[in-house]
């Protein structure tokens, strides 16, 4: 006798500001979705301590709170969130297919719609100080954190556009930020490098990298090497940024949805959709650009939105 093979009319993969906002939307739509948490419930914004920025809270909220209260909204119309991570994916091109899904490696699963909110993973050095001052002062968002760090001395790490921006800003804000190239040059655009040298608080230090984050509890300084002349010194800091790239969620779906170089998930126009029927995908998987949690809750929304509309249409053809 074979086994039944559950079928779901909208999966979500991922369980961060984005997937919990399309639970919601699609939840109320009667789609009765299911979510899968993935291996962070929460995503990123459970490793943030203070979120200041995400309209409606005009006190702030420690992230971990925030993603609860998220989950708590879904569970509230009717989405059922489960613990478990999507494995493998095998992807219908065909406009009404099924999707095949597996659940950590073991069960098997069919949907008519999917929206991926897999998010992206920051990139961090991987030295133990600075992991364990995570939400310290280290941080790897300078637009989400910068503001705790008002008038206080701050080091950034990374020599791209992203780093470069992400350097100005806190300029703007903070008393002194150095920041640490790790060659003698840097791969930000021109106009980006003119816009850091002409910045008066803003000190580059080329072929330098972090050998310590110092502080017991939270940033109180960093230990630099040169990595040219092996010289070590240290400046008395109170956060450090690391903008040294993000890594799209998105390895389970390569070879099926068309993608960039670096991996972010290509949706079509002003849309969700992805290039296979029935897909959609939401949040930091792609969009590099913004990365802001009330933005990646917008597109959870989209994402939502556009699934009603694709089952709808394909429903409309059945009984047309």
């Amino acid at each position: 006798m074979s086994e039944t093979i559950e079928r779901i009319k909208c999966l979500i993969i991922g369980s961060g500001p984005a997937g919990y906002t399309a639970a919601i939307y699609a939840a109320r739509a009667d789609l009765k979705p299911v979510l899968y948490t993935g291996m962070e419930p929460g995503g990123q914004l459970t490793t943030t301590t203070e979120v200041d920025n995400f309209p409606g809270y005009p006190e702030g909220i420690d992230g971990p709170t925030m993603m609860i209260q998220l989950q708590q909204q879904a569970e509230r119309f009717g989405t059922e969130v489960r613990i478990g991570m999507v494995t493998n994916v095998e992807f219908s091109s065909q406009i009404g297919g099924i999707h095949k899904i597996t659940v950590d490696n073991a069960t098997k699963l069919e949907a008519e719609t999917v929206i991926i909110s897999t998010g992206a993973t920051a990139k961090y050095l991987g030295i133990p100080s600075e992991q364990k001052l995570r939400g310290g002062g280290v941080s790897a968002c300078a637009v989400c954190d910068g503001f705790f760090y008002k008038n206080q001395d701050v080091a950034i790490v990374g020599a791209g556009d992203t780093a470069a921006e992400e350097a100005t800003y806190l300029a703007n804000i903070c008393n002194k930020v150095t920041m640490l190239v790790r060659k003698d040059f840097m791969r930000a655009s021109k106009a980006m490098q003119h816009r850091v040298e002409n910045t008066k608080n803003l000190e580059v230090l080329y072929n330098t990298e972090v050998d310590e984050v110092l502080g017991d509890q939270v940033v109180e300084g960093l230990r630099m090497v040169n990595n040219k002349t092996g010289e070590k010194s240290e400046i008395a800091i109170t956060g450090l940024f690391i903008a040294i790239g993000h890594k799209p969620n998105t390895d389970i779906f390569k070879g099926q949805l068309d993608m960039d170089d670096t991996g972010y998930i290509i949706t079509k126009g002003k849309t969700t959709k992805t290039n296979m029927p029935g897909v959609f995908a939401s949040g930091d998987v792609q969009d590099k650009e913004y990365r802001q949690a009330v933005t990646a809750a917008g597109t959870g929304c989209m994402a939502a939105l556009d699934a009603e509309r694709y089952l709808a249409t394909i429903e409309t053809e059945v009984t047309a």
